[in-house]
């Protein structure tokens, strides 16, 4: 099935790979987001001529009326309805008026021409269930004829070690319809995709690791001395047989709570006991009591390791996402973190251009 789909928020690309590796097997005819890194990155890995960089809340329907679009991809700013900021404002915050932008005015005015988007996937942090926008979303999908489905879902749901908890909206035009959702459930926030498998084992952290030169990543991201002195007590840390990992942000290895899982390569040796150790010796004022934790050999998840996890990289996999010579690690991290996961996607737009929806 060939499907003309526009991908806005782009990023790094996590909503063209899952749309490519998807039963529709095809490509974004476009795609469009403001950071100019994440524009960078995404040229690199998927070409220079999809990639438009542009302030998304200037764009009209004008703009896209030529691209004939069956298909809207969206994972808009978090920021104004993540958790982890405080001071979030929800659609007053400025962060949130290119979304509203579009579906208050780009949307209707295309639906006026009968030229909107047949089917619809926006993705978000959960917060946003619970926000204004929300609500305004939802009514004026409605308002427009769009039958919709809406989803709090994880990775860990999928196999993936990771639990990554993201609202999902997926949204078409009648006669389409939603698989295993009745009429009574139209209200409902779904926590499993109708018909998914409920009992996908999840795979083992190891297998999204770098294969070799374990010494040499350790040294290049191990966690520095002076957070662990202060701060190391707060971290998760995962060993690599495990089979889960916490949710991984744009502040991961600048922030230490909620940001992202560290990894202790010894498994040998009990955390909580030898970080008891280190805080015993670190109260006796002993100035190389961090020097007790280097027994657990902890360090950052790389970003190698954070993409496959992330599902930009199949774990035995040859073909590598591409970074530009000029992309720090810091912002590597920060693009991860802003990213889908492109299993979970992937997932739901199988589900939302499932046939048997159709009456």
């Amino acid at each position: 099935m060939l499907v003309q789909a526009i991908e806005f928020y782009s990023g790094i690309g996590g909503l063209h790979l899952a749309l490519r590796q998807s039963r529709l097997a095809c490509s974004p005819v476009k795609a469009f987001d403001w950071d100019q890194t994440a524009c960078q990155v995404y040229a690199a890995n998927y070409g220079a001529k999809t990639i438009s960089r542009v302030d998304i809340s200037t764009l009209s329907a004008v703009d896209l009326l030529c691209l004939h679009a069956d298909l809207w991809l969206l994972s808009p700013s978090c920021q104004p309805y993540t958790v982890l900021n405080p001071s979030a404002r929800g659609e007053a915050d400025p962060r949130a008026k290119s979304f509203l932008h579009l579906i208050d005015q780009v949307l209707p005015d295309l639906a006026a021409q009968d030229s909107h988007p047949r089917y619809m996937l926006i993705e978000n942090v959960a917060g946003f269930q619970d926000s204004t926008t929300r609500g305004h979303l939802v009514n004026t999908l409605r308002r427009l004829g769009y039958v919709i489905a809406e989803f709090l879902l994880s990775p860990i749901q999928f196999g993936v070690p990771n639990s990554r908890l993201r609202y999902y909206l997926l949204a078409k035009i009648p006669p389409l319809r939603f698989y295993g959702i009745h009429e009574s459930d139209i209200d409902r926030v779904h926590d499993n995709i109708p018909g998914a498998r409920l009992d996908i084992p999840v795979h083992l952290l190891r297998e999204y690791m770098d294969p070799a030169l374990a010494n040499e990543i350790l040294l290049r991201h191990k966690v520095p001395d002076r957070i662990l002195s202060k701060w190391g007590r707060l971290f998760d840390i995962v060993l690599p047989s495990g089979r889960r990992s916490c949710c991984f942000t744009r502040g991961y290895t600048q922030l230490v709570e909620r940001a992202g899982s560290i990894l202790q390569l010894n498994e040998g040796l009990d955390t909580t006991e030898i970080f008891d150790k280190f805080l015993e010796a670190q109260s006796r004022g002993n100035e190389d009591a961090v020097r007790i934790l280097d027994q657990l050999r902890l360090r950052y998840f790389t970003p190698s390791e954070l993409l496959r996890i992330f599902r930009f990289e199949e774990p035995e996999s040859r073909q590598g996402f591409v970074w530009p010579l000029n992309i720090s690690l810091k912002s590597k991290y920060r693009l991860i973190g802003n990213s889908v996961n492109v299993e979970v996607v992937r997932h739901l737009i199988d589900y939302l251009f499932n046939d048997e929806g159709t009456t």
